[in-house]
């Protein structure tokens, strides 16, 4: 143990001499030090501990023992002792905190105590359960002991005869929500011994479980407590989650019921570097910086070169391939081996095996670098990580600090890097490191009772089992199961509500996106026919429509068809210069106005609204220098929302009128369009979502209104809550709207804040009008 010990101390001691000269580097190096608007150092911080509890299983306490675990972080063991109480617990710690053990010791310790008894485990990811099975399996089945708890994941990937085993004989099941969803519960017969002996129900990474994927795990979970409560069992509920502003809230709208909040951190860590960098202007009029993604890449080069393990965090796909292929590219050296490092892109879309191959490869140390979108944001045990850089504000600070901390072994220092983009919301959280630094992370938002998500669920729950004319299942159920009567799904007789169609209609329900059909990316390069990805259906519209560019593990590839109703897309090796952005156009149409109020200098309405979508071309851009090198045009039928939306009304008496109508007519159409998009583009910083999960449309005499108006909606089929929440938060995210533009030191409009000018439109400084709007509207208010 001794030697042990001493290794990962001399280990780390390299790592610290290594980053400390890096530091030390960049603090001299003046072209990127004139950059960093904040460098804030975190402290050391020495950890709290607690004994482990006298009764533990003394087979169980000898393995942790063995594995280096000779006392519990406090959090742990407060934790433990909630669990053995029997009340609902969720434990907010840090990346690297030991979250796993506050769930698996009172866990294993019970289900030791208890032959019966069995555990559900559920990850958001099947990497995460995989992960998860390692580690357990480390604890159960190690070389002194093996502990009489047998565990079995059990998701898309397991194959048919283990499953039957799993459900007969398995202890702790580990799955996803998905596998819950369309799997276990449709089937809950067959598991009868599994749930009428549930004792408990873990649920980690729950912050992830926001918006609208949130919104279906709880009906999920409703089901699952549903089908418990019929078994005759009521498992306790231990919840994990990294850091936001209402865990405690979150966890009890998702569960249900109530839960107590574990959130003082008892673990050590070490020193860690945040920094927060705004690449240099190079046209200081009209505001335009070095690209984000350029500046990433030079950056992760100086880490890597130096043999900084480092991990790149994108918003985007194509930027997560584009960052990886030009990090390769500038490695490229057949005399060092491309300097022994070698660098891999990470993403949803690739194959399971590919997945678990980088995943393989990081902690192995066989890769020592990867560019990521938010899927490697999550607990997957990936190695230890020294640096991290997010190429762009990731949409929240609670998402910043989770990445942030990818980086950092045990108490080595690390050093995280926040590279700003030009979009306004990344401008206005570098100019406020008060802000970022200062602020409590954002709070999570679900709408369980959405009636899109709704009524899916209900469907489903009434195909597990019958509903009685008095049971509660979300909002409205008495009038929700009526109308499916009417709809001849459902049968009523003898006061309860059976299943009566065919289907099987949690195949019909997708938890994560507004549809569950995919689109399956083939490869017909010289006859090989193989499936190398896949997509939904609404990002392959955008994203490998006819003569698109698809990028994959760093390989290029032209699509040749894009087969929409067969949802399949044939793809082609090649190599273009350039890689292809579609542009999309909406309408919106106002459908039912629920009500509205006088506020934050305007009138602001709620209610449904139908917006389309559709493709209409698509931009070629160079390699490298990212310039517009032409366009192509796109033949893809248009798609339907009907969703909802806040509504900024102009209204005739309020400020927000007085101060439109000083606009000169020749710019009011212009301004309106730049206003609306600033709002859509602040509003992220306040609400825990990302830029695309909402949109605007501004219209300058609405159809309905008949006055100037600006709709932000929720980007999703029924809404997620979205736009109520932003209504409750007006006057921060309008004032957070003039200090971008007004704080902007661009001469007429920039990325940054309202888009560059356009010089070939109507004439006139329309950045001097949105200031002067903003200034009477607000300052009238």
């Amino acid at each position: 143990m001794e030697i042990t010990v001493k290794t990962y101390t001399e280990k780390y001691d390299i790592i610290d001499a290594m980053l400390n000269e890096l530091i030390d580097k960049i603090k001299e190096d003046y072209d990127f030090k004139r950059n960093i608007t904040h460098w804030e150092i975190i402290k050391r911080r020495e950890g709290n501990y607690a004994d482990f509890p006298d009764d533990i299983d003394p087979h169980l306490l000898e393995i942790y023992r063995e594995r280096g675990i000779t006392q519990l972080y406090t959090h742990q063991r407060k934790c433990f002792d909630l669990i053995r109480e029997g009340k609902n617990a969720v434990v907010v710690t840090p990346t690297a905190s030991g979250k796993t053990l506050c769930y698996n010791l009172p866990v294993i310790d019970y289900l030791l105590k208890n032959p019966e008894a069995r555990a559900l485990y559920l990850f958001p990811t099947k990497a995460l359960s995989q992960d998860q099975q390692s580690e357990l399996n480390e604890v159960l089945l190690s070389d002194k002991y093996k502990l009489p708890v047998k565990t079995v994941t059990y998701d898309g990937d397991t194959p048919s005869s283990v499953r039957v085993s799993a459900r007969d004989g398995g202890r702790i099941i580990i799955t996803n929500p998905d596998m819950l969803h369309t799997g276990i519960m449709p089937n809950h017969p067959k598991w009868i011994k599994f749930l009428s002996n549930v004792k408990f129900i873990v649920i980690d990474e729950v912050h992830i479980y926001r918006g609208v994927f949130g919104s279906h795990v709880t009906n999920v979970i409703r089901r699952l407590k549903r089908i418990c409560r019929f078994y005759g069992s009521d498992p306790v509920f231990i919840c994990c989650s990294a850091t936001i502003g209402n865990p405690l809230e979150l966890t009890e709208k998702i569960i249900e019921t109530d839960a107590v909040l574990v959130d003082e951190n008892g673990s050590p860590s070490g020193e860690k570097h945040f920094i927060l960098y705004n690449p240099p202007l190079v046209d200081a009029v009209q505001g335009i910086r070095r690209g984000v993604v350029l500046e990433s890449q030079k950056l992760a080069l100086k880490f890597l070169k130096r043999g900084i393990k480092t991990i790149v965090f994108c918003r985007s796909r194509i930027r997560t391939e584009l960052i990886s292929s030009y990090i390769n590219k500038n490695l490229e050296n057949i005399y060092n081996d491309n300097s022994r490092v070698r660098v891999e892109a990470y993403r949803g879309g690739y194959l399971p095996s590919e997945r678990r191959e980088i995943e393989k490869g990081l902690r192995s140390g066989e890769i020592q670098g990867v560019v990521s979108t938010n899927a490697l944001e999550l607990g997957i045990d990936i190695g230890g990580l020294d640096a991290s850089i997010m190429a762009g504000f990731p949409g929240s600070i609670s998402s910043s600090w989770q990445q942030a901390g990818r980086a950092g072994r045990r108490t080595a220092s690390s050093v995280s890097v926040l590279i700003a983009s030009a979009s306004p919301i990344d401008q206005y959280v570098i100019a406020h490191p008060d802000y970022f630094f200062g602020r409590n992370p954002e709070s999570a938002w679900i709408d369980p009772d959405n009636i899109y998500i709704l009524l899916g669920h209900l469907k489903c729950a009434a195909f597990e089992l019958p509903f009685s004319d008095d049971e509660e299942f979300g909002r409205q159920t008495s009038v929700l199961l009526a109308y499916l009567e009417e709809e001849g799904v459902l049968r009523r007789t003898g006061g309860r509500y059976y299943w009566a169609d065919r289907s099987y209609p949690a195949e019909q329900v997708s938890l994560r996106s507004a549809t569950s059909e995919n689109v399956v990316i083939i490869d017909e390069t010289d006859g090989r026919n193989a499936v190398i990805g896949e997509m939904d259906r609404p990002s392959a519209k955008e994203m490998i429509f006819d003569n698109a560019v698809y990028i994959h593990r760093g390989d290029q590839f032209n699509v040749r068809k894009l087969d929409i109703e067969n949802k399949k897309c044939f793809v082609r090796k090649s190599e273009l210069n350039y890689y292809t952005d579609a542009v999309v156009k909406a309408d919106i149409k106002l459908l039912e106005e629920d009500r509205s109020s006088l506020k934050s200098g305007a009138r602001i309405a709620e209610g449904d609204v139908l917006v389309r979508k559709q493709v209409t071309k698509f931009k070629k851009i160079k390699y490298m220098s990212h310039e517009n090198i032409g366009f192509g045009e796109i033949f893809l039928p248009e798609e339907e929302m009907h969703t909802r939306s806040i509504v900024f009304i102009f209204d005739d008496n309020t400020a927000s009128s007085e101060a439109f109508e000083k606009i000169p007519d020749e710019l009011k159409e212009h301004v309106i369009g730049r206003i609306g998009s600033l709002i859509r583009n602040v509003a992220p910083v306040f609400l825990l979502c990302e830029r695309n999960d909402i949109g605007s449309a501004e219209r300058l005499k609405d159809p309905h209104f008949g006055k100037p108006c600006i709709y932000i909606y929720d980007n999703y089929p029924g809404g997620t809550g979205l736009s109520e929440g932003l209504s409750m938060i007006t006057e921060k995210i309008l004032a957070a709207a003039y200090e971008r533009v007004s704080g902007c030191p661009c001469e007429s409009g920039c990325p940054s804040c309202i888009g560059p000018d356009d010089s070939n439109s109507v004439s006139g400084n329309k950045k001097e009008q949105i200031i002067a709007f903003f200034n009477e509207w607000l300052k009238a208010e």
